[in-house]
């Protein structure tokens, strides 16, 4: 039998090195050294990493590339931009969204993304961006593992018949169910919510995601109620909670509490690193806080950590271009994890962690999975996310799907090389 791809002399991201994958079907049939096998595709790695694809673990493709309509965010601040998008939402046309989201798709596969998760606004009548993203999901499974989450951007209580559109999304073909309780107009309804979702989510056999106390509020403590009624409905493993920003302004002794519940529940955190750094401790004069929450704390206690781009260039951030990379390395800076191992972990939560977030079926390099994995130009994890490595080849299904020229510079300098790639040549 001749396979369809062999990729012959890779670097695997557990540190294995000379490495044969063969590829058929659109499955990996073998990983192993010095394969004897024939294929229709031969790449020499040359000892660089290849790496499972990267994922989003949360991303708002609704809104992505709309940045400036109607007007720029000037204070840069979470209120402006969700007062912003209620601007925009009215103005908004079903094919303006597809060719947004497919033009952001183009970005993402040509960064090695290959699977996201995004949150689409439920609280518009008309359900358009609902309807847009379905559409975008079916025009790219070929090549892009879309998972949309209906989200009430507005608030289910708060905003009037949210939680009747979000039920009709879910029926529409929406997959997780999305909640965002602290912007609840109190407490008490915002745990209400937690409740309700959490149990159409249980009835329905579905995921949950919600963007949960992304405040600098150290009181807003919705987590705690999503645990609880992660236990009380038998959802271990099936739900997240996004963004956790109050938790960096939580006081110790209450934290020590909260992340062993978290565990128990089984309940998976995703961070925005990007976003968290730039819209939280907008009240604060100095010192600033940083207001990602507690990632390496999070990942000590053995909850899942994932790294989400949460925006690219919309009404919340203006700025980005679908580089998992990046967001890692952000993460990696502000939670301080500059170790070896938790730079490690850091670029797990791009890849592995958030896979596993999403559910992913047949995810990573090993016989049986799905044979899509990014060609990097570095040795290592570490050094990808030392020089934002460029994608050399990305593969979907062990068909090749985007390709970038290895990134060098020439150098003219006397006695010294012809040129440089910011490696160190091991």
């Amino acid at each position: 039998m001749i396979a369809d791809l062999l990729v012959r002399n890779a670097t695997l991201p557990d540190g294995r090195a000379g490495v044969d994958v063969l590829a058929a079907g659109g499955r990996i049939v073998n990983v192993s050294q010095r394969i004897d096998a024939t294929a229709a595709q031969t790449v020499d790695a040359r000892g660089q990493l290849l790496a499972p694809p990267f994922v989003d673990a949360h991303f708002h493709m609704d809104a992505t590339l709309s940045y400036g309509l109607p007007r720029v965010n000037r204070s840069g601040t979470l209120l402006e931009g969700i007062a912003l998008w209620g601007e925009l939402k009215p103005l908004l046309t079903q094919d303006a969204i597809v060719e947004r989201a497919l033009a952001y798709c183009d970005w993402a596969v040509a960064k090695g993304l290959l699977a996201i998760r995004s949150h689409v606004d439920v609280c518009d009548p008309r359900l358009l961006a609902v309807e847009a993203l379905l559409h975008v999901k079916e025009r790219v499974r070929p090549y892009l593992d879309l998972q949309l989450v209906a989200f009430p951007q507005d608030g289910v209580l708060r905003s009037p018949g949210a939680l009747d559109l979000l039920k009709r999304a879910l029926t529409m073909g929406v997959d997780v169910v999305g909640g965002i309780p602290h912007f609840e107009r109190t407490m008490a309804d915002g745990a209400e919510s937690v409740r309700l979702l959490c149990e159409i989510a249980a009835e329905q056999g579905r995921l949950v995601d919600m963007h949960c106390d992304e405040t600098d509020d150290p009181h807003s403590r919705h987590v705690e109620t999503l645990a609880m009624h992660t236990l009380r409905l038998g959802m271990q493993g099936r739900v997240t909670g996004s963004h956790l920003t109050s938790m960096h302004s939580m006081d110790n002794y209450y934290v020590s509490k909260l992340i062993p519940l978290m565990r128990e529940a089984g309940v998976a955190a995703v961070a925005n690193p990007l976003i968290n750094i730039t819209i939280q401790g907008r009240h604060d004069t100095y010192p600033k806080r940083r207001g990602m929450t507690r990632v390496p704390e999070l990942m000590a206690a053995g909850i899942d950590v994932a790294f989400g781009h949460d925006c690219v260039m919309d009404p919340w951030y203006a700025l980005g271009s679908g580089d998992m990379l990046e967001v890692a390395a952000m993460g990696l800076h502000v939670a301080q994890m500059t170790g070896q191992d938790a730079m490690r972990a850091c670029f797990d939560a791009v890849t592995v962690n958030a896979a596993k977030i999403l559910h992913l079926d047949g995810y990573g390099i090993a016989p049986g999975n799905r044979a899509d994995f990014v060609l990097l130009q570095a040795r290592d994890p570490v050094e990808a996310l030392r020089l934002r490595a460029t994608r050399l080849m990305v593969f979907r299904a062990g068909r090749l799907v985007a390709q970038t020229p290895a990134a060098t510079a020439a150098l003219h300098v006397p006695g010294r090389p012809g040129s440089v790639d910011w490696s160190l040549g091991r």
